[in-house]
């Protein structure tokens, strides 16, 4: 009686042991999907990461630059969402993009691809640029010659960039790189009429941007409304892409230390 006893105390410790095995397993899984539940509600309707890839917003934001995009700023579309997935008709809980605002969209012609500019003209807004200076509905927008900004490229070549202090008729204020008046459909441009829905975009390096003032076939053209994604609003850190990944002591130099976690005009 004794031996069958034990067999069965034995059988009966296994058993539970296998089901406490069990439900530590199945409690790990549910974890691990809940943190990625919130992880991708959170990224979706809350703050997305982005970096920058190119120079056309410099100085303001710099290749290396590690972002935080608010994508409950202008509300929710479709391309909020991952995959574009249609769930969401027009946009949820919408607010207006002011001119001057530095936001994140979808490429018109390729949504895949996520472009980030400063928006200069909202619908109905008449655009032009003479002889390289902005024009809002017929009014040149104010601008202050500030100290040019010099730096060696990433070719160990000297360049220098014309500074200026651009001003919004709301006030908004943002600095813009210039590398001197050419005469070309960028620095002197048609009349450009914002349709209804749409925005219009420029990049803060004036001359080293593909923007609003190209046909979307060639550059990004009108920004639909549904494009946008959100108000890019933080640099997180700021990474020098031109050094090698085993010189760490040149990762973060002296002017990307002071970006970080800063706030982007």
């Amino acid at each position: 009686m004794t031996d069958t006893n034990e067999k069965e105390i034995t059988k009966s410790s296994k058993a539970k042991t296998s089901v406490k095995e069990e439900e530590t397993w199945g409690e790990f899984f549910k974890t691990i999907f809940y943190a990625f539940l919130i992880a991708i509600s959170f990224r979706t309707f809350v703050l997305q990461p982005f970096s920058i890839p190119s120079e056309s917003m410099l100085k303001n934001l710099m290749v290396g630059d590690f972002l935080l995009v608010s994508k409950s700023t202008y509300g929710f579309t479709k391309h909020s969402l991952p995959f574009s997935l249609p769930l969401i008709p027009g946009r949820l809980f919408g607010s207006d993009v002011d001119r001057g605002d530095v936001v994140v969209f979808r490429l018109p012609r390729d949504p895949d691809i996520y472009y980030i500019k400063r928006i200069i003209g909202v619908a109905g807004d008449k655009i032009q640029t003479i002889k390289g200076e902005l024009y809002l509905n017929g009014q040149k927008l104010p601008r202050e010659k500030l100290d040019d900004y010099e730096r060696v490229n990433e070719y160990g070549f000297e360049e220098k960039f014309e500074r200026y202090k651009e001003t919004m008729p709301n006030g908004k204020t943002y600095i813009t790189f210039d590398k001197g008046y050419t005469p070309n459909m960028a620095d002197d441009s048609d009349v450009f009429l914002v349709p209804e829905g749409h925005y219009f975009a420029m990049g803060d390096n004036r001359d080293n941007s593909m923007d609003s003032r190209w046909p979307k076939n060639v550059g990004v053209g009108y920004v639909p409304s549904d494009n946008i994604i959100g108000k890019a609003k933080w640099i997180t850190l700021s990474f020098d892409n031109n050094s090698a990944l085993w010189e760490f002591w040149k990762w973060f130099p002296e002017e990307r230390l002071e970006r970080f976690f800063s706030k982007i005009n």
